[in-house]
């Protein structure tokens, strides 16, 4: 069932939202080489901490980190560790929190030091991807509609939208229904309406779309060892259209 979250319900969501933008811009800054994925790990716990949120991803099914951080082929769901970034990574950092009883869940993707034309391209694109999907976040229109969005402007520009994984809706619970895939015809699935609170999340590869967790029962990648990028923002939908709440 998917919840319609009441005007009080999306302005809480929202003071989420904008606790875990604002963790997400600093850890943008904090990102160049050299440094650690637990340190970066460890800044957003005092973020979290200073804000008086909780992480959302530590513990959450036995996750073992407060924020994922998947490096180059990785997709998602990274566990920071001692890796060191190098000048030409790219990095994705997914940080989750509750606040007062609400989630806030927000990801972006970072160059580290100099990358090539490709790779800036393979970033643009998948956020310009989300930004199409949430222009589909209206009342009335299909689920499937963002999800067509999505995939049509990703593979027009010659990448792959990964199918195992989606995105979803949020609010008191961080994955509620219902799920988004970033794939599929237009027109199909629930009717979207004013209330909903969706966290849109496309994962762009470089190459095949293809993926597999590794052994550490976490780490999501590329079985081609192509670079994989990961965007992801929650929407509200409005009455004056979509409200994009994780937007600083």
């Amino acid at each position: 069932m998917i919840i319609i979250k009441s005007p009080r319900e999306i302005k809480a969501l929202r003071r989420s939202a904008q606790i875990v933008a604002q963790i997400c811009e600093r850890l943008k800054g904090e990102i160049k080489p050299g440094v650690t994925t637990r340190k970066l790990d460890e800044i957003a716990v005092g973020l979290i901490k200073k804000y008086n949120a909780k992480p959302a991803f530590l513990g959450y099914k036995g996750f073992p980190a407060s924020i994922c951080t998947s490096i180059n082929k990785e997709l998602v769901h990274g566990i920071p560790g001692e890796r060191k970034l190098v000048s030409g990574d790219i990095i994705s950092i997914d940080v989750g929190i509750f606040f007062e009883g609400y989630c806030g869940d927000m990801a972006v993707t970072v160059p580290v030091g100099e990358v090539s034309k490709g790779v800036k391209k393979l970033l643009q694109v998948t956020k310009e991807a989300l930004y199409k999907g949430i222009a589909k976040a209206e009342d009335s229109f299909y689920l499937s509609d963002i999800s067509h969005a999505i995939q049509t402007f990703v593979e027009r520009n010659g990448f792959s939208v990964v199918r195992d994984f989606v995105g979803h809706g949020i609010g008191r619970e961080m994955h509620e229904e219902p799920q988004i895939p970033n794939f599929g015809p237009p027109g199909k699935g629930p009717r979207l309406n004013v209330g909903m609170v969706l966290a849109l999340e496309p994962m762009v590869n470089m190459g095949g779309w293809q993926v597999k967790v590794l052994d550490d029962g976490w780490t999501v990648v590329t079985i081609d060892g192509s670079l994989s990028c990961h965007f992801e923002h929650m929407v509200a939908i409005t009455e004056n259209g979509p409200e994009i709440l994780t937007e600083l």
